[in-house]
């Protein structure tokens, strides 16, 4: 009785709060049939159902992990827009950490990142499975940040100028060799080597990604140009006129970066061009997503992944042995990116569901809709970071970025 007192007196101290400060339009909905408006809202946009009593320890001090876990587990059920769910989920989240006095988030992680681990990790995220992930990407199934040229692009043409733009950066030409580390489900090197002349090894961790990627190859009949392999970016040898790494740099771990440039740089040729393309953090000392969801990222969605700065990127790169040409801010295109695939995973929604069951299902419609808001409210960021070797003469660069603006975008061929 004692605690049950003591609860509800946690729970109405909280809900005045939130009412106070953050004015939500949420109706909070408890399992006993009580009711409460938590903003001054004749419409509330979202209405939070608390399904047992169990939930409200994960309410009353409600981090995005928190938050995120407590609907995973199915304690808590979100009714709304989805686009509404989220702003409301950092909306609580804030207060929260006004109540904290700002100390919500943990201290960085940092993990070993053995081939073993990454290889675990890699294949958890991506081998949920092919179909799952083509009924809500693009029909070349390319998982990372489009480029929307334009703005009013469709997702699969962004998707294709983001990997022309990639491919027009490194200046690519026929009859170079490129490696793509963590080439997915073989987009961008089928694209170098049917547009741009290329010969192309792409190497991936998920065997879903490399059984595709290998269908793909063959059925476009460019074997001969186009290598798929199942393997570690460590174990690669050999020299490459050009190198990408695209949406890959997130699972090698703040401190094995120089390690990872460094086996960049050894792996580029002599006037060679690599390109880094990755989600990085938006605090400058590379801590935790604010008001902390790295807890629920870790367990649920990308196991010991990690975000630097872009300041640690360029660091580390020139530890590494790289030097720094070109670098473009894409967050915008990400927002916009993660927008066509949450609305493409909600309109899928009862045939995802049905193929991934209730947990799994929740986890991907909070992932997706969670990292749209953290990229257009500037939580997370991303960059693309073009680099030679360092401490050489730069000649492979015209002196100007006009050349990759010369020539139209391609478009899907």
């Amino acid at each position: 009785m004692f605690f049950k007192q003591t609860l509800d007196k946690q729970l109405d101290s909280w809900i005045a709060d939130v009412r106070e400060h953050s004015n939500l339009p949420v109706k909070l909905r408890l399992w006993n049939g009580s009711e409460y408006q938590l903003g001054s809202f004749d419409r509330p946009a979202v209405t939070l159902t608390v399904r047992e009593a169990s939930a409200l320890p994960f309410l009353l001090v409600p981090s995005l992990d928190n938050l995120s876990e407590a609907y995973v587990q199915e304690k808590i059920d979100l009714d709304g827009r989805l686009a509404d769910i989220i702003k409301v989920g950092y909306g609580l989240s804030a207060a929260a950490a006004r109540r904290a006095g700002g100390v919500l988030n943990k201290v960085a992680q940092h993990f070993t990142h053995t081939k073993a681990e990454d290889k675990a990790s890699i294949q958890y995220h991506y081998d949920v499975s092919n179909d799952f992930y083509k009924l809500w990407l693009d029909p070349n199934m390319v998982y990372s940040c489009a480029y929307f040229e334009n703005g009013n692009e469709d997702l699969a043409t962004a998707q294709i100028k983001k990997i022309d733009h990639i491919l027009t950066k490194i200046r690519l030409e026929p009859g170079q060799t490129l490696l793509d580390i963590g080439c997915g489900w073989g987009a961008l090197v089928l694209r170098a080597a049917q547009k741009f002349g290329a010969r192309c090894v792409g190497i991936t961790l998920s065997q879903n990604q490399f059984d595709l990627a290998t269908a793909r190859v063959r059925a476009a009949g460019l074997q001969d140009r186009i290598e798929i392999r199942l393997q570690d970016y460590r174990d690669i040898s050999g020299q490459f006129d050009r190198i990408t790494s695209v949406g890959m740099f997130e699972h090698v771990g703040k401190d094995n970066l120089p390690g990872y440039f460094a086996r960049m740089r050894d792996l580029l040729a002599e006037g060679g061009v690599a390109m880094n393309h990755g989600i990085t953090a938006t605090d400058p000392d590379s801590g935790e997503i604010p008001m902390d969801g790295s807890g629920f990222m870790d367990r649920y969605v990308f196991p010991q992944g990690e975000l630097p700065h872009i300041g640690m990127v360029l660091t580390t790169m020139q530890k590494g042995g790289l030097e720094a040409f070109d670098v473009e801010l894409l967050r915008r295109h990400y927002a916009q990116t993660l927008r066509h695939w949450a609305e493409n995973f909600e309109t899928n929604a009862d045939t995802i569901r049905e193929m991934v069951g209730e947990k799994k299902f929740r986890i991907w419609r909070i992932y997706l809709a969670g990292c749209s808001h953290a990229f257009t409210s500037g939580k997370m960021s991303i960059y693309q970071v073009v680099c030679q070797k360092a401490d050489r003469n730069a000649d492979t660069f015209p002196t100007s970025r006009r050349y990759i603006y010369a020539s139209p975008i391609g478009t899907p061929s």
